[in-house]
């Protein structure tokens, strides 16, 4: 297949491209600059769609970047940088004459994590300090995905759609079959890294560093089961913490 990207030059993008490539696919990138193997959103926006039998839009602000305060300037950009790419990439889409017959949109998932970038980038140094702790009671739901799993997701949604992206709708919850709450991953991390996890982290210090909005999605969590996503014959590589942290940072 040929593959659009939108925002494949991002953490969960990169590993994509990988899987897609290995597979034998080509891969088109749309980002913010041009590049060998990249349209911008621009082009998209001017010049429509380019021949493509699969589409996927990962773009968007991080919700949880450290770097960008909570207020009103930053929801905004995270608002706009979803849904102004997926509006352009709907219109390119209904007006193309041959489109994609698959379109993957991502709009929620647990945690990523991975060796070089998601939610493990932002953990493993407190973690290596031994400053590690659950938040708050740690008794809230956890919900998490190795990036190769959220990657093979992808895939899968690309390579079993037979319908223009018109005619079905298929929702495949983005996480793991392990139902761990947050004590559970803290504890694992912890042993996997060989350090201690005295030190929980109060509710309101979560309020003061991401803002209440932001902190109330990792001190309350959600409870998510993957249901059709297995169902729909998918298998996942890391389906335990286990074998995930391991993965990511030995053990």
């Amino acid at each position: 297949m040929r593959v659009l990207i939108g925002g494949g030059s991002g953490f969960v993008g990169r590993e994509l491209t990988r899987l897609l490539k290995s597979k034998g696919h080509e891969v088109t990138i749309i980002s913010r600059q041009p590049g060998p193997g990249r349209i911008t959103w621009a082009d998209v926006e001017s010049g429509g769609l380019p021949p493509c039998e699969g589409a996927v839009n990962l773009a968007g602000e991080n919700i949880m970047n450290p770097l960008r305060w909570w207020n009103d300037s930053y929801k905004k950009d995270l608002f706009s940088s979803r849904v102004d790419t997926t509006r352009a990439l709907a219109q390119a889409i209904a007006a193309s004459s041959s489109p994609p017959r698959s379109w993957v949109l991502i709009t929620g998932v647990g945690a990523v994590l991975g060796r070089d970038g998601g939610a493990m980038k932002q953990m493993l140094t407190p973690f290596w300090l031994g400053l590690g702790g659950p938040l708050g009671s740690g008794r809230q739901p956890f919900p998490w995905i190795h990036v190769s799993d959220l990657a093979g997701i992808i895939l899968h949604a690309l390579e079993t759609s037979s319908s223009p992206p018109s005619t079905q709708l298929e929702v495949f919850n983005g996480v793991a079959p392990a139902l761990n709450t947050n004590y559970e991953f803290t504890k694992e991390l912890g042993r996997i890294l060989r350090r201690p996890t005295l030190f929980p982290v109060p509710g309101f210090l979560m309020d003061t560093l991401l803002g209440s909005e932001r902190a109330v999605i990792l001190m309350q969590g959600q409870k998510v089961v993957p249901k059709r996503t297995l169902e729909s014959g998918f298998q996942f590589r890391y389906p335990d913490l286990t074998s995930a942290l391991r993965e990511i940072v030995g053990g």
